[in-house]
């Protein structure tokens, strides 16, 4: 087949899925076309079947808001004339879904449109009064429609009143990039002393509550020597860092900032900390359960459906730093329980969520939108 793909190239989940989507396709002998104003941070240039084509947006002076989603469509609708796209496959419902709908109509109906949901183009943007007219309609007139987990899907139908079929297709790993792992190197970086290390991984947005990544690190400090990495960017992490240097334990953070081999940096460490009061999956739990390292989160959005409370994991209520530290120390302390745990975890994650198993839903989802 030949398949457009579009998603923010960013660090993002969205971003990380359907670039690993489409390495994977391309594997299987599909052709698959990217097509993003940047290049997304995980995706190999290099690997045959996949090519690229950079979204420009003309800097004009009538536009006060350069008109991204109509330059997207656009140039959807060029690749899919040059290279005779089947269909397109876009991640989250605005722009990328709207913009293929709209490509689709340009290139006379016969482009096919397949819509995958996230998260915040839901649970946030979506609920917008500004948008949910056109989040609502991407979703009916999508060809196919899929959910990253039960709990989005169930907030899709909520949301907007959508009785439309709604395939739930998880996120993955690929078992080959969890393979051959050392963690020596980061740990002598990291924790020289032999401190025990606690990772965090997001966009560090309000909903992944970095206050109490904070506050657990520091209650778990009071009682073991260990160190936090925090990976990625976003407007919550300058006043991480400066709660964390008023505390006088800014010698014992690690500021990474955006990688592309997070899996090396977290198959190092002891616990990740995802303690989000919304999580439409939890792709970096799932990357850290692949890695062997437990993760405690809390039950809310479709985290609970990834981890199991007390077998791959431990789940909280949001907010509760007393419970998460709690469960942080008695990991720590229990080295036996902890390595039993990141077992069952990466055992749960190779067999729950393999890649093979996720590309052969999305090829049939594509088969059946295309009638072949």
């Amino acid at each position: 087949m030949r398949i457009g793909i579009s998603c923010w190239p960013t660090f993002g989940g969205s971003g990380v899925v359907a670039s690993e989507l489409g390495m994977g396709l391309a594997e299987r002998g599909h052709e698959v076309h990217f097509i993003t104003y940047a290049v997304p941070g995980r995706l190999n240039l290099t690997q045959p079947g996949i090519h690229y084509h950079q979204v420009s947006i003309p800097d004009y002076p009538l536009f006060e808001y350069p008109p991204h989603s109509q330059a997207l469509a656009s140039m959807m609708a060029e690749v899919a004339g040059e290279s005779g796209l089947q269909l397109i496959h876009a991640h989250y419902a605005i722009p990328h879904a709207a913009s293929a709908l709209l490509a689709k109509a340009i290139t006379g109906g016969r482009l096919k449109v397949v819509n995958t949901l996230h998260g915040t183009d839901i649970t946030l943007v979506g609920r917008s009064p500004a948008f949910m007219p056109v989040v609502k309609y991407a979703i009916a007139h999508s060809d196919g429609v899929t959910a990253v987990s039960e709990f989005l899907r169930m907030e899709v139908c909520r949301t907007f009143d959508c009785d439309r079929e709604i395939a739930v297709i998880a996120n993955f790993v690929d078992p080959r990039d969890y393979e051959h792992l050392s963690p020596d190197p980061v740990r002598r970086r990291f924790a020289p002393g032999g401190e025990r290390l606690l990772v965090h991984v997001s966009n560090f947005r309000p909903v992944k509550r970095i206050e109490d990544v904070v506050t657990v690190f520091l209650k778990v400090r009071e009682q073991i020597p260990v160190k936090l990495i925090l990976i990625g960017n976003g407007p919550e992490l300058p006043a991480a860092v400066q709660r964390i240097r008023e505390s006088g334990s800014v010698d014992d953070l690690h500021l990474l900032g955006n990688i592309a081999q997070v899996e090396r940096v977290v198959a190092a460490t002891d616990l990740m900390l995802l303690p989000s009061d919304a999580e439409s999956f939890g792709l970096a739990a799932l990357e850290a359960m692949a890695c062997g390292v437990p993760v405690i989160g809390c039950r809310a959005g479709g985290l609970p459906e990834v981890i199991d409370d007390g077998l791959t994991g431990v789940l909280t209520e949001v907010g509760d730093t007393e419970a998460m530290s709690k469960a942080a120390l008695d990991l720590l302390f229990n080295e036996e329980r902890r390595r039993g745990m990141g077992h069952q975890a990466r055992r749960a994650a190779f067999e729950r969520f393999d890649r093979d198993t996720i590309l052969d839903r999305y090829e049939a989802l594509y088969r059946q939108v295309l009638g072949i």
